[in-house]
């Protein structure tokens, strides 16, 4: 397993849109929101997840296979070199279709023996939803994603960095839901949404049984 891209693909002017931002904040949120006295992240990318943990306290380690990006752990995403329930939490966002789906299950089987509690993944849905936010008065704005009609099913092409998505075809998302839970043995799914802001961000949020 090799590394897939160079660290100038994580420049801020091209990687860190304010979509990408909305999806950090929901990474945070979720992985704050339990708890966790310990978490590993897969595929850390420019590191951003655990610098703003970082600043509310939670430590973060990383683990990658480029070495350019500082991880805490170089490794293999598909062999870490880490005990069994090591971490309460173990996260992996926007990483898994950077390699292929076979390898990807193996992935996932890494990520369960790894964690103690709970699994919190993103990946790509390719299913075009548009955003839509709606203000009542006296309840706020209200956010919407809205199909977009007479939209087909798609072949994914290999486009150099991702392997698959959600809702191409094979890999729907019933299709991907089911191959990540018979991965995740001893985990059950506890939610799964697209961002609002980002619709092309699904997260998964598992917790153990």
């Amino acid at each position: 397993m090799d590394k897939q891209v160079e660290k100038k693909h994580y420049d801020f002017s091209k990687y860190v849109t304010k979509e990408r931002w909305c999806s950090i904040w929901h990474q945070l949120d979720e992985v704050l929101g339990l708890e966790p006295e310990s978490v590993l992240e897969v595929g850390p990318g420019p590191g951003l997840f655990k610098a703003v943990a970082g600043g509310f306290g939670l430590k973060v380690d990383t683990l990658d296979i480029a070495e350019d990006l500082n991880p805490d752990i170089i490794a293999s995403a598909v062999d870490m070199p880490l005990s069994d329930k090591s971490y309460d939490v173990v996260c992996s966002f926007q990483m898994l279709e950077h390699i292929p789906f076979d390898m990807s299950k193996n992935a996932l089987k890494e990520m369960a023996r790894v964690s103690r509690n709970h699994i919190v993944i993103s990946l790509p849905d390719a299913e075009i939803q548009w955003p839509y936010s709606l203000y009542v008065p006296k309840r706020g704005t209200k956010k919407l994603l809205l199909k977009r009609p007479f939209s087909k099913i798609k072949e994914h092409e290999f486009d150099g960095e991702h392997y698959w998505e959600i809702n191409k075809k094979g890999y729907e998302l019933q299709v991907i839901q089911g191959e990540i839970e018979n991965s995740l043995e001893g985990f059950k799914l506890k939610k799964t949404y697209r961002v609002p802001e980002n619709p092309y961000h699904r997260f998964f949020v598992f917790e153990r049984i």
